[in-house]
């Protein structure tokens, strides 16, 4: 067989592009003065996120915006962000692709339904934790309303088809500090396992920054994504990512090329600078 050689064609084939929202796409301005990132002077910036009052949180530099716009004009922009339901409607970008929502547990369609098969497998998944997410819950609640506690809990849920009627469930917990204390957070992760029975058989930590999550094994974006890749993305088509996290590692290898910004998590892992 003779293989041919390349030949130009004006046949564009668009490619999937996976990404990340927070810290990869924008950030906000504390993060933009630590990171110093460039092209960011508040002449430059554009709000891409607000706050539960409706208050912009977050930005985006001219450069991301740039690189925003190549990427709505020549791909196919598909969500995949640890943020619900609720929280992805406080950016105002306009996606217009399938979302992997809630650090892989919900994946919604390009017309805004949840995929039922997902959503079934991710009910079957959780259901049995139901009881451990909800002791852990309680003692968080209670640690965290003491008056010397700086922790910010919250329990993440949705509803959950049960193959019936929609079924609440928690999907995961996660912990902020007030004062923004990384350390204290990396400290409270070592001690979590010790907390209940057989932690490690049913559940992961994740420490970015000032988040902690508590996540069951079956909630990762890479599940998510492998799912989608394999249910309802044509196979042709190429596809690369942008994450800034180690727990974005994981779906970009599921692709043919990814990429990180040069802040964040996973930069500085990767950064032999960093790691003297």
């Amino acid at each position: 067989m003779t293989i041919p050689f390349f030949k130009a064609s004006s046949h564009i084939i668009k490619p999937y592009t996976l990404m990340d929202l927070d810290d990869t796409l924008f950030q906000t301005q504390r993060k933009i003065d630590a990171w110093d990132l460039p092209t960011s002077k508040a002449e430059n910036l554009v709000c891409a996120a607000v706050n539960k009052k409706g208050e912009p949180l977050s930005f985006m530099t001219h450069r991301q915006v740039s690189f925003f716009n190549w990427l709505l004009a020549s791909t196919e922009l598909i969500v995949v962000t640890a943020r619900d339901r609720t929280e992805i409607k406080r950016v105002k970008l306009p996606f217009a692709s399938w979302q992997v929502l809630t650090h892989g547990a919900i994946i919604v369609s390009e017309d805004g339904k949840l995929e039922s098969q997902w959503q079934q497998h991710m009910h079957n998944e959780l259901a049995p934790l139901q009881d451990k997410l909800n002791q852990l819950s309680q003692l968080f609640t209670q640690h965290s309303s003491t008056d010397n506690s700086h922790l910010k809990f919250t329990a993440h849920s949705d509803s959950f088809n049960n193959g019936t009627d929609p079924e609440e469930l928690i999907i995961y917990l996660s912990i902020k500090h007030a004062q923004k204390d990384h350390q204290a957070l990396i400290e409270l992760a070592k001690q979590l396992p010790k907390l209940i029975r057989d932690f490690d058989g049913h559940f992961y930590l994740h420490v970015n920054a000032n988040n902690l999550a508590i996540l069951p094994h079956a909630v990762h974006k890479h599940h998510a994504v492998k799912f989608l890749l394999e249910q309802h993305l044509e196979s042709t088509r190429p596809s690369f990512g942008f994450g800034d996290s180690l727990a974005d590692l994981p779906f970009l290898q599921l692709l043919d090329w990814y990429g990180m910004p040069n802040h964040g998590q996973l930069h500085d892992q990767c950064d032999p600078q960093q790691s003297k």
